[in-house]
């Protein structure tokens, strides 16, 4: 799979070789965007989330929940087109794509929002809302905790390549 993947990118990743990227961007550009992406963006949207969930007062709890509503699909396609950037990058600097646990934990961090995300698009109307409300929330912050680890485990390819 992943020396498949690799061949069909691999005219696109030469296209971008030939525009003679600076090895600093090719090789820390992708990292440093997403952690942009993760701790800023996310970390708003997250901390959002949670000042609307435990907050009592309701103009503040409306107005966190509206931002977190708004945030978390751009973090969500920002990461998934980051993704893409992730395995575009590799295949440019003519790594393995598949063989680091960042590659599975990014994976698992877009199947776990887009399953969030559908929590949160059909269970909030449902009778046991605010069951789903709960698994939304500390679902969220597992995936929060995971893109940590994501992130220390990128560092380490980085940083090993």
């Amino acid at each position: 799979m992943a020396e498949n993947l690799s061949q069909q990118l691999e005219p696109i990743a030469a296209w971008f070789r030939s525009l003679n990227i600076p090895e600093p961007i090719t090789h820390w550009g992708h990292p440093v965007m997403m952690a942009t992406v993760i701790l800023v963006m996310g970390g708003y949207a997250v901390y959002a989330g949670w000042r609307g969930r435990l907050s009592s007062d309701t103009e503040v709890r409306a107005k966190n929940l509206g931002m977190h509503r708004q945030l978390m699909p751009w973090v969500f396609i920002f990461l998934a087109l980051g993704s893409v950037g992730g395995v575009l990058s590799l295949v440019m600097q003519q790594k393995p794509i598949t063989e680091s646990p960042h590659f599975w934990t990014a994976g698992a961090v877009l199947f776990l929002l887009a399953s969030n995300g559908a929590i949160a698009a059909t269970g909030f109307d449902s009778q046991q809302k605010e069951l789903l409300r709960g698994i939304h929330a500390y679902l969220g912050l597992a995936i929060a905790i995971l893109l940590l680890v994501h992130g220390i485990f990128g560092l380490k390819l980085g940083l090993s390549i």
